[in-house]
């Protein structure tokens, strides 16, 4: 029987930028294997899969080589999904059941909000030949301490030198971790307080348009150095992104829009 399918861009509010995720409505539990091959076949840094399960739905993300233990921009693209299809009230909460728990969103002030752990870092060392492949001197570096989700945050001087970065990404595509390239906004910007981008060549995509499970680290790396609790980060990338973000004790709350592409069916 066929099953929906949806690709929703989020973290945007215009199609075709943010970071675009499928998302499938499963009506039955499926083999880990054809959801990979599914992942496989839509190509997306993210493929999401639905399955109603009491109050909440089962969430799994897919890279196009892997399962994922967080994902931000599938999730929110999967509450999207649920609202706009009336398989939720808009005016209902969307709850999730997950690799890293539950997990919620609804909606608030025009966007949806995400419910999501906090993931602080810790000051750290960047291996020397990952240093070579960014090409760039730290300003300061710090990894995460979860194992279920690994990323190094490195802090570069300014904004323009995130943005110009051109990283080798051969090298990246051999680290376990992902690679979260930060720096505070340059004066005047506005509308955001830092910047990023986010490399993860070792699941599959070398460069994330707009990573929401990046935030849950770079809101605390953040809020300590600003000394707020709310801030909001744009990720420039190529497609771009913005993310809302507030810290609450070990809990971020992660915030955008998102806009649906394309509806289909899966027939395989």
């Amino acid at each position: 029987m066929p099953l929906p399918l949806m690709t929703v861009d989020a973290f945007t509010a215009e199609p075709f930028r943010g970071n675009p995720a499928a998302v499938c409505f499963l009506d039955g539990p499926r083999p880990d294997r054809w959801m990979q091959q599914v992942a496989s076949e839509m190509n997306l840094a993210e493929t999401a899969f639905l399955l109603k399960e009491g109050d909440a739905w089962r969430l799994r993300w897919f890279t196009p080589a892997t399962e994922v233990p967080l994902c931000g921009h599938a999730t929110l693209a999967s509450a999207h999904a649920l609202w706009t299809t009336g398989r939720l009230p808009e005016e209902q909460e969307a709850r999730f059941e997950t690799r890293s728990g539950r997990l919620t969103a609804r909606r608030a002030d025009g966007a949806i909000a995400m419910d999501f752990p906090a993931l602080p870092v810790l000051p750290a060392e960047l291996p020397e030949h990952i240093r070579r492949a960014l090409g760039a001197t730290p300003k300061a570096v710090a990894r995460t301490h979860r194992a279920q989700e690994q990323n190094t945050v490195v802090e570069l001087e300014s904004e323009q030198a995130v943005r110009e970065l051109k990283p080798d990404l051969i090298p990246l595509r051999t680290f376990s971790d992902g690679v979260i390239v930060t720096a505070r906004a340059a004066a005047g910007a506005s509308g955001y307080d830092f910047v990023s981008r986010y490399f993860a060549g070792f699941y599959g995509i070398d460069e994330d348009p707009v990573t929401g499970s990046a935030h849950c680290s770079l809101m605390p790396f953040w809020a300590e150095r600003l000394g707020r609790n709310e801030l909001t980060g744009f990720q420039c990338s190529t497609r771009g992104g913005t993310v809302r973000c507030e810290l609450r004790g070990d809990r971020v709350l992660l915030a955008g829009h998102a806009v649906t592409v394309m509806k289909g069916e899966l027939l395989a």
